[in-house]
């Protein structure tokens, strides 16, 4: 049976989204850990809105006009984000992610971006072999968090304005050496972004930690005090880079729970953090 891909569209959202709620829980079944999408209700909501985003790219791939596998990318930024991929269970192992895998690269080659990135579930060793081979290097380790907020501001944090993007974009440069503007405008439009302050000057800003958000400080106290200020993590968590020991330290010490380890993996520009992150499940 010969398989085709095409552009993702709105209403392949249910289907796109039993899909992928369907192959997050057989992997995480396989390893004995919680997926990361608790039913396929919640699977959709996210699939959906990356359909709608008229930044991010879907593609599906299709046997006999059934829909077996999506993958999309985020185009919002500098260099552009990959996920999630998914592959319905009864056709894994025959070709189709490396073929959805190579779509998205392609589009991100053809529309210029200066790199690719995604982040990579530990536990899931094919898809780190299909990363590999594909041209994908290892750049961090990452520890997903989860557990009651803290409840603990350790500095001024307050919701994010369109009149922080200046400022949030030069300290988001200076650590990562690229812009995820169009992310933080999303963000302060739905209401989730919050800056740090210090002195009147803007030090830190997060999207939301959360799965999907992404936070940057100069140092690692200005993303302590945004963890500290959320009154939740959303979703599976927020995604700490693990070799920031001081980092990881405080949250275990404030009852929050490591549930799984993550890889994040680039290909195209990257430059070493100059600063304190916390990537999103894009990166």
């Amino acid at each position: 049976m010969a398989m085709t891909l095409r552009a993702g569209r709105p209403e392949d959202a249910a289907e796109c989204g039993r899909i992928c709620h369907a192959a997050f829980t057989a992997i995480a079944d396989a390893h004995n850990f919680p997926p990361d999408f608790p039913n396929a209700e919640v699977a959709t909501g996210a699939v959906g809105s990356m359909l709608r985003h008229q930044q991010c790219y879907g593609v599906v791939a299709e046997r006999d006009g059934r829909i077996v596998g999506s993958n999309f990318l985020d185009e919002r930024g500098t260099v552009s984000g990959v996920g999630p991929i998914t592959v319905d269970p009864a056709v894994q192992n025959e070709g189709i992610g490396a073929a959805l895998m190579r779509a998205v690269l392609e589009r991100s080659a053809q529309k210029g971006f200066a790199g690719i990135r995604l982040v990579q579930a530990g536990y899931h060793m094919r898809s780190l072999s299909l990363y590999s081979k594909l041209g994908f290097e290892v750049r961090e380790h990452l520890s997903c968090l989860q557990g009651p907020a803290v409840a603990r501001p350790t500095a001024e944090v307050r919701a994010a304005s369109e009149a922080d993007v200046v400022a949030c974009n030069a300290l988001c440069f200076a650590v990562h050496g690229l812009t995820r503007e169009d992310e933080l405008r999303d963000a302060i439009a739905s209401g989730g972004a919050r800056v740090v302050e210090r002195g009147g000057r803007i030090t830190g800003y997060t999207t939301i930690v959360a799965f999907f958000g992404h936070t940057v400080g100069e140092t690692t106290d200005d993303v302590i005090a945004l963890i500290g200020a959320a009154q939740a993590f959303p979703g599976p968590g927020f995604l700490v880079p693990s070799r920031n020991g001081v980092l990881l330290r405080w949250c275990l010490d404030h009852e929050l729970k490591i549930t799984q380890s993550l890889t994040l993996m680039t290909m195209g520009l990257y430059s070493e953090p100059a600063g304190a992150y916390l990537p999103s499940i894009l990166y």
